[in-house]
């Protein structure tokens, strides 16, 4: 039966439904200058001299509505199955120092580092001949309202985990938030293999009882790691189900937000990194 509390939940899930096909932005709002808020300014300096010049990075932009929820790429973020994190993924190949007329980088990367998207391909030797690649998923998924949850911290995403979230049916993209986020494992540059993610019978209990349709996780996998081909071919079966992983959920309370979530459009790839953002 679902609780008074989830009852409201899903009225306002309804209500940001409705207000995010309806409302219109101010041209400010759409395209807001750089005198709007001292946030918007790309650099801070004290003192105006360039030398002084300090970029500003920022985790909430236009004064906190939006949440970045993709993590940096960092040489000694994790790596699946690593104890030595990515490594060097960017090298600059032209050089303003070095009598180039611009800086230029190079970038090599792996597809699934970091935040990023799984294509149906990814498991399905099938889809990835067929060529549902990363840019054949539904940009309509990977974007629009989304709840966010707390999963119970001492287990993995089973069967019984999921009725006992109690995700109200038309819900259609939910961020799960786990004990990866506590344990601060996306800052650590050794892979851990106790992380936490869906099992099996969690992913199939997803499949068979909710309108989800896009997963998003707090690690490197959205499957545990003891169960990782078989939950990944269950929710990849369809090619209805999106995988987001490796998100950053920490310091953002649980509740209805609109997701914006672009992976890269890359032919042939089955996965890509991507920019995930919320807005209040």
């Amino acid at each position: 039966m679902m609780t008074t509390q989830h009852q409201q939940l899903l009225r306002f899930f309804l209500l940001l439904t409705l207000l995010h096909s309806s409302v219109a932005l101010s041209p400010n709002d759409a395209y807001p200058s750089v005198t709007d808020s001292p946030e918007c300014s790309a650099f801070s300096s004290s003192s105006g001299d360039d030398d002084n010049l300090v970029p500003e990075r920022r985790e909430t932009h236009a004064g906190g509505r939006i949440i970045d929820i993709s993590h940096a790429y960092v040489t000694d973020m994790p790596a699946y199955n690593s104890e030595h994190g990515m490594g060097e993924f960017l090298r600059l190949l032209t050089s303003t120092k070095n009598g180039s007329n611009s800086n230029g980088s190079e970038l090599k990367l792996f597809v699934h580092a970091g935040t990023h998207v799984d294509a149906p391909a990814h498991f399905y030797d099938h889809y990835y001949d067929a060529g549902f690649d990363i840019d054949t998923l539904d940009l309509e998924v990977l974007n629009g309202p989304v709840l966010l949850v707390d999963v119970p911290r001492d287990s993995n995403i089973t069967a019984e985990v999921m009725k006992s979230l109690n995700i109200p049916k038309g819900v259609r993209r939910v961020l799960f938030r786990t004990l990866n986020t506590d344990r601060r494992l996306m800052f650590k540059k050794e892979f851990d293999s106790s992380f936490v993610g869906f099992k099996a019978d969690g992913a199939k209990w997803l499949v068979e009882n909710t309108d989800i349709k896009l997963v998003g996780v707090d690690y490197l996998s959205v499957a545990a790691y003891t169960d990782s081909k078989p939950t990944h071919l269950i929710l990849l079966k369809s090619r209805e189900i999106i995988i987001v992983e490796g998100l950053k959920l920490d310091g953002v309370k649980a509740g209805v937000y609109d997701l914006h979530c672009l992976p890269l459009r890359l032919r042939g790839a089955e996965g890509s990194p991507a920019r995930c953002i919320l807005i209040k």
